[in-house]
C-alpha cells in the first residue's frame, strides 16, 4: 500500500485551487505574482476604461511585478541554465514547491507533485508540442526544487 498517493492527489488539489483563486497559505508567496490591484480591471477587446487604468487589449501583457526574493528566484534558475517559458510560470511552479513544503510533503511527493508541472514548462519554453527529454526535465525539476526550496520558502 502506498500511502503517498492521497497526499500527493491532495496537494495537486490545494495547489490548483490556489493558481485559480490567487490565494496562499502565505499572502508573502502568492500576492505579489499577479498584476498589482490598480491593474485588475476589466481587460480585453470588449472592455471599456471609464477613467480608470488604461483598457489592455488583445496581446498585451501588464508588467510583472516581482519581489526581491521573486527575483532572486528567477535569476537563480536562469544561472543553472532553467529556461522558463514565463516568468509567471517560474513563480507559479516555484509558489507550488513552497506550497507542497508548508505542507511537510515528503521529497518524492513534492517531486511527483512538480515534475508534470515542469515538464510541460520545459515544453512550451521550446514552444513546441514534442516531449522534451526526459533528462532534462528531471535536471529542471532538481533546479526548480532545491532554487524554490533556498530562496522562496
Amino acid at each position: 500500500m502506498h500511502l503517498g498517493r492521497p497526499r500527493t492527489a491532495s496537494v495537486t488539489v490545494a495547489c490548483a485551487a490556489l493558481m485559480v483563486s490567487g490565494c496562499g497559505m502565505g499572502d508573502d508567496v502568492m500576492a505579489t505574482i499577479g498584476m498589482p490591484p490598480s491593474q485588475t480591471t476589466a481587460v480585453g477587446a470588449n472592455a471599456q476604461n471609464f477613467d480608470g487604468p488604461p483598457v489592455l487589449g488583445p496581446g498585451d501583457e501588464p508588467d510583472l511585478v516581482v519581489t526581491p526574493e521573486q527575483r532572486s528566484f528567477l535569476d537563480a534558475l536562469m544561472e543553472s541554465g532553467v529556461k522558463p517559458s514565463s516568468d509567471l510560470s517560474a513563480l507559479n511552479i516555484g509558489s507550488c514547491v513552497c506550497q507542497a513544503r508548508a505542507a511537510n510533503q515528503s521529497d518524492q511527493v513534492v517531486w511527483d507533485f512538480i515534475m508534470p508541472m515542469v515538464r510541460g514548462d520545459v515544453r512550451d519554453s521550446y514552444g513546441e508540442s514534442v516531449a522534451a527529454p526526459a533528462g532534462q526535465v528531471n535536471a529542471a525539476t532538481a533546479d526548480y526544487i532545491r532554487i524554490a526550496t533556498d530562496t522562496l520558502c
